[in-house]
């Protein structure tokens, strides 16, 4: 059986697939958004600043630990998938899913060893304590086992984003109900850790669940050339793949970082509060993410059909449109952020409202450069987004240190901030020159 059968009717083209894309998106991200409100108010309630702080890092820790050798095979499968898929080519795409699913398995395995490396000799130097080594690390492992990148790819490349949100939204119901119960049960750190270790296992099982639901597991069962072959049918996907790696590893990381930094510069204290403000942040400038991951797919085949000249309009269109929405969520910011601190976390996490400004202006500057990325990325440009993304981690750094001994987290937020502005000017100019050069090689072509 063909799994792409199911798919019937005229295939969305352009902004139209882009906003269903979006529209599934935003409806499982909605649901993300509404919940994560609730199960954060039980938990900083619960734990206090200072252990929430400590629950922060350990997250914030093994998130960046994951980062470090975990692939983005998703962006793989799309990219050198839709080829394959156009064509009805179905030995060369299951040995594409399976080479990504052994990707990510192997990395799952290399990565327990890094971590506990990593938690071994820098440990101290990330926040991360005797006593928070351990939970630390049982948490990196679920992670780094909670294997959900090669489904989501295989879903976003058949265009199943409805199945992509289902998935997705057992995260955040795992960590309501969770949460809830160790409120209950057992209100500690601890608790809390295991609510969200089974969130993370709970989620990737869903997300196989719906890749079986359309049929693709047959493909990836399918005889023929081993995975060496893979590297043949997809001419360039080991440097694709290595450096969307090194890419995300900085983007990722970067995130998380800051964090890292509150707890090491200012104690579990400062990093609670700072962790509050950036998970606010982050919902109040999540479009910019989803706005990526639903254009991605479009992205590659408007390259593949027509050049980088294709998608001008679409960058144009898109920067419109988020430079818009970027001032309308720091204007609600800017009116209400105090309010909301206090609302999901207490009196005792209101310090943080000038990190949250910091931080969602960051969010804001990235949301109006959502599209830039992408192009690159989609372009086999990974090389240049990479350069962008250790220009701007280094950039960062050098902001945090500068600056948190006068304004302490704040100074760090400002870091995020500055970087942020470093990643976007990098981003355009190296956008401006790949449609430049392709632009020059076409007219040479046709010349």
């Amino acid at each position: 059986m063909n799994p792409f059968a199911a798919r019937t009717g005229t295939p969305r083209k352009g902004l139209g697939s882009v906003a269903h894309n979006l529209g599934w998106l935003l409806a499982g991200r909605g649901v993300t958004a509404v919940l994560s409100l609730f199960y954060l108010a039980i938990v900083t309630r619960t734990l206090g600043v200072t252990d929430f702080g400590r629950f922060s890092i350990i997250v914030g820790a093994s998130q960046v630990l994951v980062a470090l050798v975990g692939f983005q095979t998703w962006q793989i499968i799309v990219r050198y998938g839709t080829a394959h898929r156009s064509a009805g080519d179905l030995d060369r795409l299951g040995r594409l899913f399976r080479a990504c699913t052994a990707l990510d398995a192997t990395s799952a395995v290399v990565g327990v060893g890094v971590a506990a490396t990593i938690l071994s000799l820098w440990g101290e130097m990330l926040g991360i304590g005797p006593t928070l080594w351990r939970a630390t690390f049982i948490f990196t492992i679920i992670q780094l086992l909670s294997l959900r990148s090669t489904p989501l790819g295989i879903l976003r490349l058949n265009d199943n984003f409805s199945l992509a949100a289902l998935a997705d939204s057992a995260t955040p119901v795992v960590r309501l109900v969770g949460a809830g119960l160790v409120a209950l049960i057992h209100p500690t750190l601890q608790g809390f850790l295991v609510a969200w270790m089974a969130a993370e296992l709970l989620t990737a099982t869903a997300y196989w669940l719906m890749v079986a639901r359309t049929g693709n597991l047959r493909l990836m069962r399918r005889h023929g050339p081993g995975l060496r072959a893979v590297v043949t049918d997809n001419p360039g996907i080991v440097q694709f793949a290595v450096s969307t790696n090194a890419n995300a590893t900085f983007t990722l990381s970067s995130k998380q970082f800051p964090l890292l930094l509150v707890g090491g510069v200012a104690g579990t204290t400062a990093a609670g509060e700072f962790r509050l403000a950036v998970q606010l942040a982050q919902a109040m400038t999540k479009l910019s993410q989803l706005l990526a991951r639903a254009a991605f797919p479009e992205i590659v085949r408007s390259i593949d059909a027509g050049g980088l000249r294709k998608v001008g309009k679409f960058l144009v269109r898109s920067v419109s449109v988020a430079t818009l929405v970027a001032a309308l969520v720091f204007g609600l910011l800017l009116l209400g952020g105090q309010h909301v601190l206090a609302l999901v976390g207490g009196s005792e996490f209101t310090n943080a409202y000038s990190s949250l400004l910091w931080l969602t202006a960051a969010g804001c500057i990235d949301l109006c450069t959502v599209g830039f990325e992408p192009v690159l990325m989609a372009a086999n440009r990974a090389g240049s987004a990479f350069f962008v993304r250790l220009a701007a981690t280094g950039t960062m750094f050098a902001a945090a240190f500068l600056l948190s001994p006068s304004m302490g987290a704040n100074g760090i937020a400002a870091g995020v901030l500055i970087a942020s502005v470093v990643t976007a000017v990098l981003l355009a100019l190296m956008l401006g020159l790949a449609i430049r050069r392709d632009r020059l090689r076409t007219e040479g072509a046709v010349a």
